[in-house]
């Protein structure tokens, strides 16, 4: 527990050199300034295209400010410590920190406050029993669980995401003479999908109890006396980082639609972000981290957008310091790049992406290991969609040349990634597709430790 409180404090005190450079911003009623708060296991990378829509439409780049909560995944039972796990006090007292530096540095009284799932819990805690009321103008909730994963007294109540448990039945206590659900005083909205988030659903089968009844409808992440909204066949990450989610959360802001959906492209395009890895215990083995991979080395290189083959010589090469940023560096906005990490106990992970539109300091990236189960494979591809899931047949994905990938299953979308074992030779091309945007790698040798990731922008 010690050492999980000073990750905390050491990663509260790492993210003030991010907000320096706003220290003198203008106040501007008109353009709050807002504070993003990543789901379970996440980074603050998911915010990046949120941030880039929100720019697109006059928002202060210094006014937008993305958290990355070192100790991401909840706890097990939420009262028990549990190495490389954050509690529901520690995610609020880290969080009310972040709030606090962003209030002084741009001079507001206020912030909007936009969580995803885990997030949104966090908010809530914040606003309910952190002091939270009187710094916070708007919650946005996107596909929080605010009545539970599931609302079951016998099955571990402790957990956080327990509908029938302390911590979550204490905020949806009634409040106010209408017995409201949300925090008086503080402008609520909720976005939800219809039937399509996996941790809104009646059936228990995505947690392995198919035909048992999660006593959660698919109207749990709404809340009495919040905005609720609702958009059809969303999946639960796009509730918070679609383009659809962007639109009703700049309208709940604003009063005002926005200008435009898509993103803006700059003429200059400044790219920088932490690079960070993953712990390891006896007991769960490895678990995500937001703590800084220092020591570990990126390098980047320009890539042919048909083939994923190399255009010269690295562009950048920085061994990252304790901060793990690993930037910044001048990217061309119609450019394909290949990000390479490399650290002790690590494979070589190379990262593929679409061009970037715009800059952006929020291009965080996690060092990753090679299973064993994939170590017989000539290489390990894998496509992954950060900010959503991969569905059937509301999609449109290949991976090297098959529709749709081994694992992608029709039903509620529920997966993140499509994972290609190649057979035949390591080092030819894959591509993989998803709605129109392509990206093509090397498919680098497994028995020389390489994984690579097709990461979308989507």
């Amino acid at each position: 527990m010690n050492n999980i409180r000073r990750s905390l404090m050491l990663a509260v005190l790492a993210s003030t050199a991010l907000l320096v450079s706003c220290a003198n911003a203008p106040v501007a009623p008109a353009t709050p300034p807002i504070v993003f708060v990543h789901g379970n296991g996440d980074t603050a990378a998911l915010w990046h295209t949120t941030v880039w829509r929100f720019e697109s439409n006059g928002w202060p780049r210094e006014r937008l400010h993305a958290i990355d909560v070192p100790y991401p995944l909840a706890r097990d039972t939420d009262t028990k410590p549990q190495d490389g796990r954050t509690s529901t006090t520690e995610h609020m007292q880290y969080l009310a920190a972040e709030v606090d530096k962003v209030l002084k540095a741009t001079g507001a009284s206020q912030v909007v406050l936009y969580g995803n799932s885990r997030g949104g819990n966090a908010i809530r805690n914040y606003i309910a029993n952190g002091g939270g009321a009187a710094k916070v103008s708007h919650a946005i909730l996107g596909g929080t669980p605010n009545h539970g994963v599931r609302a079951d007294p016998e099955n571990n109540p402790g957990n956080e995401f327990n509908g029938a448990g302390p911590f979550l039945m204490g905020l949806n206590a009634p409040k106010g003479p209408n017995g409201d659900e949300v925090t008086p005083g503080v402008k609520w909205m909720t976005i939800r999908s219809d039937n399509n988030d996996l941790y809104a659903q009646p059936d228990g089968a995505f947690l392995g109890a198919k035909g048992k009844p999660t006593n959660v409808t698919f109207d749990g992440p709404a809340l009495k006396g919040a905005q609720n909204v609702v958009i059809a066949g969303i999946d639960h990450r796009e509730t918070s980082f679609s383009p659809k989610a962007f639109e009703q959360a700049y309208r709940f802001i604003t009063g005002r639609a926005p200008t435009t959906l898509g993103v803006a492209p700059e003429a200059k395009v400044v790219l920088n972000g932490k690079v960070s890895g993953l712990g390891l215990n006896n007991v769960q083995g490895s678990f995500a981290t937001n703590l800084p991979l220092a020591g570990a080395t990126v390098e980047i290189y320009a890539t042919n957008a048909a083939t994923g083959e190399r255009l010269g010589a690295a562009l950048h090469r920085k061994t990252v310091g304790a901060d793990g940023m690993w930037g910044p560096f001048n990217a061309d906005a119609q450019a394909r790049y290949e990000f390479v990490i490399g650290a002790p106990g690590y494979a070589v992970t190379h990262i593929y992406r679409s061009p970037f539109l715009r800059s952006s300091n929020l291009i965080n990236m996690r060092a990753a290991r090679l299973a064993d189960a994939d170590k017989d494979a000539k290489a390990v591809v894998t496509m992954t969609r950060p900010r959503g899931y991969y569905g059937l047949t509301r999609d449109q994905i290949s991976l090297d040349g098959k529709s749709p990938p081994a694992g992608i299953n029709p039903g509620v979308a529920g997966v993140a990634s499509a994972k290609l074992k190649v057979a035949d030779a390591a080092g030819r091309s894959v591509v993989g597709e998803f709605n129109g945007e392509r990206i093509a790698g090397i498919a680098w040798p497994a028995a020389e430790n390489h994984v690579v990731l097709l990461e979308l922008h989507q």
